[in-house]
């Protein structure tokens, strides 16, 4: 098997073991694309969970001890293209890795109750900040009476973004999404449950890879058929990372995002007389004077204010996590140095 196949692999020189790809995650057990075909592999202990290095997921490149009877071992994480977390809702928040080392973020909404601007503008901020190119593509286009409505709302929060309305169905649309499909490419799909993930990937395949459920007639959700991340190479060439469907997508570090997500609005910003103004009451404040003026809506402003302040609050969390990862390795460095003498 050429690895290459499964796009560029990043320079490994000097590093022990052979490169591969992560091709799906199954818990502490991932599943590899190597040039000995696929294998199964677990994280070598020391490196990871002592010496802290980056915990790979679908799509990462790493270095593998390969072993042909019984799992190989993960050795180290190559360095990232691109790189899409989540903030994963809970008792104790934390950042969830979703995908890593693709090209185009393939965000997905249906053209029935599941559309939602707000959502859109969520998705589109973190396919930003991935550090790939977004894609709107607008799926079951067949139950919709007409696009045009849905096109021009999107237009308003989705500067030099593509749109492409599709259907699986009839296979609708689905021409326009071809010059992403290119071999070597990888895209990952992105929407919340009920959106078709998994119709598209058929239709794009052109044959059945991925089992397809239903949805509720009464609020146009659907299951998880998706019920872990996983690479699937098509017959073009191109490769699709597909994720289980989320419905809550929680922001982490967002600032890249946001000032491309939402250029309308930061284009205010600093424009104001005092350099702290809280965009309040202060005299001569730029959003304020936009909002007055109707050049700024102020849904798109509440939005930024939520996503900006949910972005930074969980930065916050991340800084202070990071700092404890970095003094606990350093307590084990000393611990050893101290041990050795």
């Amino acid at each position: 098997m050429d690895l290459k196949d499964y796009g560029a692999v990043p320079s490994h020189n000097g590093l022990p073991g052979i490169p591969a790809r992560v091709s799906a995650q199954h818990k502490e057990r991932y599943e590899l694309v190597t040039e000995f075909g696929i294998c199964y592999a677990r994280l070598k202990t020391k490196e990871y969970y002592l010496n802290r290095e980056t915990f790979p997921t679908v799509g990462d490149y790493v270095m593998v001890r390969y072993l042909e009877n019984g799992d190989s071992q993960i050795l180290a994480t190559l360095p990232r293209q691109s790189y899409f977390s989540r903030w994963e809702p809970g008792p104790v928040p934390r950042e969830q890795a979703v995908a890593a080392n693709f090209d185009y973020v393939f965000v997905l909404q249906s053209l029935n109750q599941n559309f939602n601007l707000r959502r859109m503008e969520r998705y589109l901020t973190m396919a930003w900040q991935s550090g790939a190119t977004p894609v709107i593509v607008l799926t079951k286009a067949d139950l919709a009476v007409s696009c045009q409505d849905y096109l021009a709302k999107l237009a308003e929060i989705a500067v030099g973004v593509k749109i492409c309305p599709v259907s699986a169905h009839s296979g609708y649309g689905l021409e326009a999404l071809k010059p992403y499909l290119l071999p070597g490419k990888t895209l990952v799909l992105l929407g919340s449950s009920g959106v078709g993930k998994s119709s598209l990937v058929n239709a794009l395949a052109g044959e059945t890879v991925m089992a397809v459920n239903g949805i509720r007639e009464a609020d146009g959700r659907g299951h998880h058929t998706t019920t872990h991340r996983q690479l699937l190479r098509l017959n073009s060439g191109a490769l699709i990372i597909d994720t289980p469907g989320m419905r809550e997508l929680g922001m982490t570090e967002a600032a890249e995002g946001l000032m491309e997500a939402f250029s309308d609005v930061e284009q205010y910003l600093g424009r104001c007389r005092f350099s702290d103004c809280r965009h309040a009451r202060e005299p001569g404040c730029a959003i304020r004077a936009a909002l007055a003026s109707g050049e700024l809506e102020p849904a798109r402003w509440e939005s930024y204010q939520k996503l900006h302040a949910e972005a930074v609050s969980h930065e916050q969390v991340l800084r202070r996590k990071r700092e404890w990862a970095k003094n606990v390795a350093k307590a084990n460095k000393e611990r050893k140095r101290k041990n050795d003498d």
